[in-house]
């Protein structure tokens, strides 16, 4: 999985302080990925997937019907799909109960919670889910389709970030991140990598 995995991703310069994209950077943290018409959210989000399942860490990918999550594009840059528990939710509000649920077990090293242009979640289930994933030393990580001119989910989420993708030459594409909110270092970096995957990965 580790080689096939390489082939998506492949680490460019950053254009100014690297950012670390690893799992442990996102542990007890509650952040949020956007982007809007070319998001590259889901192929980052698919980085630490990657990344926990080589460390054998479990993880849940939460989501509605609408979402861009489609197997066969996560098989084939080498994701093990019997080791991806999938959760699907009618609306933002069933999958932060679900997602609620998931944390509270204690039993995974990553949620993803990908919740589209659904990004309407209440104070109280946000405020849950941030307690929760700290307590569990957990990364939660929250989806979602939109500018970055407007404003994260909440003032409780940790780390939020802008994914774009430019420069797309099939099969290959340039991800670009621009951490817009940060309680930990702070917002402005930024970050770029080369990515290789199916037209379905973005």
């Amino acid at each position: 999985m580790k080689a096939a995995f390489s082939d998506l991703q492949r680490g460019l310069k950053p254009s100014r302080a690297p950012v670390s994209w690893g799992l442990a950077a996102f542990r007890g943290r509650f952040a949020e990925i956007s982007g809007g018409e070319a998001t590259a959210a889901l192929t980052l989000a698919m980085g630490l997937v990657a990344e926990a399942q080589q460390c054998d860490e479990p993880v849940v990918w939460v989501t509605g019907r609408d979402s861009g999550f489609y197997p066969p594009d996560v098989a084939a840059v080498g994701i093990d799909l019997s080791a991806l528990a999938v959760v699907w939710a009618q609306g933002a509000l069933e999958a932060a109960r679900a997602a609620d649920l998931l944390l509270r077990s204690g039993a995974f090293g990553l949620v993803v919670l990908d919740l589209g242009t659904d990004d309407d979640l209440p104070l109280a289930a946000q405020t849950r889910l941030a307690a929760l994933a700290k307590k569990h030393e957990t990364a939660l990580l929250c989806l979602t389709r939109k500018g970055r001119e407007r404003p994260s989910l909440g003032s409780l989420i940790s780390l939020r970030a802008d994914a774009t993708r430019t420069g797309r030459a099939p099969p290959l594409f340039r991800c670009e991140t621009l951490v817009l909110k940060d309680k930990r270092q702070g917002p402005g970096r930024t970050y770029a990598e080369l990515c290789h995957g199916p037209d379905g990965l973005s």
